[in-house]
């Protein structure tokens, strides 16, 4: 799972600056100029549906548990339960009203997280291009849903950053080519392929407690924490079984 190239840092980039062209989720997303922030345009609540509930759920999907629990929100577009227990959480880490309700001042909140060119407020593309090709190109899905999977993995890694207690996250391998991959060793089905996992790196905390902190934010693979970073992959959202390698469940 380890890459052996470490990305440019991103804090001397422009972000942006390999985003162009690719629509995400529902067309709310602009990726053709400057984005906007997703247009909300109702509270919503449990027992609602559509699109909306769908983003939602998005950018709440790494508040899926408390403790260590293989829990993950639903990418549905039915506000469910489990939906409503994420938001929860999330309400409650940013200081707001934590009654699950998805009103205006939540709203703002996950805006917040967001930046005009559809990356998050702490994570940039630049991070999970593939680093050979420095695009989304070439993997095992299309390079628009390599992309899209990327943004989803990056809401998951702004709650993962905020249970840490807002300590700084590098990723340092996001989405691999099927050429970039077999290059490095990486697994003949690694979840790099797909978009939906990174390697990290959090100077100053131990890589158990990233581990252990990544356990609650749906992360449905995880790779053991006695290596020199911590892989984390979405693979139960296309369909795979869960892989927790150093779990305690």
């Amino acid at each position: 799972m380890t890459s052996f190239l470490r990305p440019i840092d991103r804090r001397t980039m422009l972000r942006g600056s390999l985003a162009a062209g690719v629509g995400v989720a529902f067309g709310q997303l602009l990726f053709s100029g400057t984005a906007q922030a997703y247009s909300w345009s109702r509270t919503m609540n449990q027992g609602d549906s559509g699109a909306d509930v769908t983003e939602l759920q998005i950018r709440v999907a790494g508040w899926a548990a408390d403790s260590a629990s293989h829990s993950r929100v639903g990418i549905d577009g039915d506000f469910g339960p489990g939906t409503a227990a994420a938001v929860k959480r999330f309400q409650a880490a940013y200081g707001l009203t934590a009654d699950g309700s998805a009103g205006p001042n939540t709203q703002a909140k996950l805006n917040a997280l967001e930046q005009s060119d559809g990356s998050t407020l702490h994570f940039n593309w630049t991070e999970f291009v593939d680093q050979s090709s420095g695009n989304f190109n070439g993997g095992k899905v299309s390079a628009a849903t390599a992309k899209e999977n990327a943004r989803r993995c990056m809401y998951k890694l702004e709650a993962l950053r905020k249970k840490l207690g807002d300590k700084p996250i590098t990723v340092n391998s996001g989405f691999r080519s099927i050429a970039h991959n077999a290059e490095i060793g990486g697994a003949t089905d690694s979840q790099h392929m797909y978009g939906t996992a990174a390697d990290l790196d959090v100077p100053g905390v131990a890589t158990k407690t990233v581990y252990q902190k990544a356990e609650t934010c749906g992360f449905s693979g995880l790779e053991k924490y006695t290596v020199d970073h911590q892989h984390v992959d979405s693979r139960a959202d296309i369909g795979r079984e869960w892989w927790w390698e150093s779990g305690t469940i």
